[in-house]
């Protein structure tokens, strides 16, 4: 039996906290320390720092910040490294690296794994037209484009081991990426073994963002709000089998419970039985999470289903300015006063682009926070006295978003009472970076492994046929002698995200016996009801029978998504907040006895 191998998750955004990499290794025992940098909206900003400045593009605290500090002692203890902090220029990641490893004289190896990036080939790209996966839109135009990064996956990362990296740098690779590699490596995982490469993908999807795995975001916060500042990071001890026990370091802050690790589970899955990785389609609808001691949670039940023939790849591409500012407002009509000067705003300024025969705007976003806006028609609060007002618009062109901004606070003279604000300087127009996913054949794509014994290419893993998911049986509707209406959140934990315009909402009962319950509460109609100011397409639902949750996407629900949307919310981090507060119907006897027994 090849012993279990302990991967720790130190990064789960560009920005996480710097504590992670010390609080991991203080820990001890870990074989691998894992980095996940990258998002959508991450890689349009490195693709613009890079514009600027070629030795850009990566995320440079990284080195400064992570490794730096630890080089030592991630030395003395033979800790394995690999992260994605590449970003849109691995190679000058790397390079800042190991000068810094030659300057506190240590002799650790660095390997890079390069290919992913493909703006180079735009011209050939182009020419070929690929639809949106997602939309169907036509291919943007071809001087527009600022990126194109193919999702690679794991095995060039396991091969990177393979010859003495102690540590691998990636540009953009799924994020699970960083773990399976590990695992490949460790394990000896072939192209075939499909439950493994699901499991460890599955861990590294648990690891992949950090501490929402223990604690962070999670519903029921009370029960970790006092450790917040000193939360744990996660561990996966993935065995050979791909299953896989959640913990974290002794002593810190957080929790590890089947509903912090069922929620990042659910999180941002899409279509849980065909969850589409470089190296595997995995099917997650049959995973169990079981609670087998204290802040520990043993995952078992992945499924792989093949091995696509294409890597995803993002591209962006400059669509236009947007800009906008936040005003509050406080007094009596608070709401009223505030819609009053947003509409003044906008109106002044175009009437002032009519007079110059220029464009109306492209899009326009008002939002009152403090007044339920983000509710919609599940609005239950009185009037607010105080909001703060988000105004917010597109434009082709730059100097017509700065008009907005200088006509807005040219209104602070003319508006009705009680506007008010802390803030600098007005704010800028910023340059929209859209984001345009499509397929490309692997083998259209060349991915290169770069160490100090040289350069070699490493071959795509060859394709395995996919077999279709078997959907569950659905849930039968449920009958009780009595009914009683709740809020969501007292039958289920709830996660949610986005995945370019698209929302992702998780939902995992709090016991197995409510699932039937909120099946039949969360239909189509009753999400739309919810969701119906946000979202402009299709509603779909999916269920897990084996964790006892479903998986909810909302189609064009985010305006745009992320890189581009006006939105307060643009990657719907509050959409499962929004689901979780509405009432359900559900057996008036099941849920006291549930809750006795709780």
């Amino acid at each position: 039996m090849v012993r279990s191998l302990r991967v720790g998750g130190a990064s789960g955004f560009w920005g996480d906290a710097s504590l992670a990499t010390p609080q991991l290794l203080a820990a001890g025992g870990l074989d691998v320390i894992v980095y996940d940098y990258l998002a959508e909206i991450t890689m349009a900003i490195l693709a613009r720092a890079r514009a600027k400045d070629p030795s850009a593009g990566y995320a440079s605290d990284f080195v400064s910040g992570a490794m730096a500090p630890n080089l030592a002692e991630i030395a003395a203890q033979g800790v394995r490294i690999i992260s994605n902090a590449g970003g849109v220029n691995p190679g000058a990641c790397a390079a800042a690296l190991r000068e810094e490893i030659v300057r506190q004289g240590l002799s650790l190896k660095v390997a890079v794994i390069e290919g992913d990036d493909l703006t180079a080939r735009s011209e050939e790209i182009a020419a070929k037209a690929p639809v949106e996966m997602f939309t169907g839109a036509p291919f943007p135009p071809k001087d527009r484009i600022a990126s194109i990064n193919a999702y690679l996956g794991a095995f060039p990362i396991a091969a990177a081991l393979d010859r003495g990296a102690d540590i691998v740098i990636t540009g953009r690779c799924v994020d699970s990426a960083v773990t399976l590699g590990a695992c490949i490596h460790h394990f000896g995982w072939r192209t075939y073994d499909l439950d493994q490469l699901a499991g460890g993908s599955l861990a590294g999807h648990i690891l992949e963002c950090g501490p929402q795995a223990t604690g962070g975001n999670f519903t029921d916060w009370q029960d970790v709000v006092e450790g917040l500042d000193t939360i744990g990071y996660p561990i996966a001890e993935v065995h050979s089998d791909g299953s896989f026990d959640v913990v974290k370091p002794e002593g810190t802050g957080g929790l590890v419970s089947r509903g912090t690790v069922g929620e990042q589970m659910l999180y941002e899955i899409g279509d849980p039985q065909t969850y589409v990785l470089p190296d595997v389609i995995c099917d997650f609808s049959d995973v169990k999470l079981e609670n087998t001691g204290s802040d520990r949670v043993h995952v078992a039940g992945a499924k792989g289903l093949g091995v696509p023939d294409d890597y995803k790849t993002c591209l962006t591409y400059a669509d236009g300015y947007r800009g906008g500012h936040i005003f509050t407002f406080y007094g009596l009509e608070a709401e009223e006063k505030a819609r009053a000067f947003a509409d003044a705003a906008l109106a002044r300024t175009r009437a002032q682009l009519k007079a110059m025969n220029a464009p109306d705007f492209t899009d326009v976003s008002v939002e009152l926070i403090g007044a339920e806006s983000q509710f919609g028609a599940m609005r239950q609060s009185p009037p607010a006295r105080e909001v703060a007002t988000k105004i917010a618009v597109r434009h082709v062109d730059a100097r017509a978003v700065g008009l907005f901004m200088k006509e807005a606070t040219g209104l602070g003279l003319a508006t009705p009472p009680g506007l008010s604000g802390f803030a600098g300087t007005r704010p800028r127009p910023s340059p929209v970076l859209a984001l345009f996913s499509y397929l490309t054949p692997k083998d259209q794509v060349t991915v290169t492994l770069r160490d100090e014994a040289g350069e070699v290419d490493i071959l795509a893993a060859a394709t395995v046929e996919t077999t279709p998911p078997q959907r569950p049986a659905l849930p039968l509707k449920p009958t009780a002698k009595s009914l009683v209406e709740v809020p969501l959140v007292r039958l289920a934990f709830g996660r949610s995200g986005d995945k370019g315009d698209i929302a992702n909402i998780g939902i995992l009962a709090r016991r197995a016996d409510f699932m039937p319950w909120i099946w039949a509460a969360l239909d189509e109609d009753h999400i739309a009801r919810i969701f119906g100011h946000f979202t402009k397409g299709q509603i779909e639902r999916f269920y897990l029978p084996g964790s006892a949750s479903m998986n909810i996407l909302l189609h064009g629900a985010l305006g745009g998504g992320g890189t581009s949307s006006l939105r307060n919310d643009p990657q719907a981090k509050g959409y499962a907040q929004l689901l979780l507060a509405a009432p359900v119907a559900v057996d008036a006897d099941l849920l006291e006895a549930g809750e006795q027994n709780e």
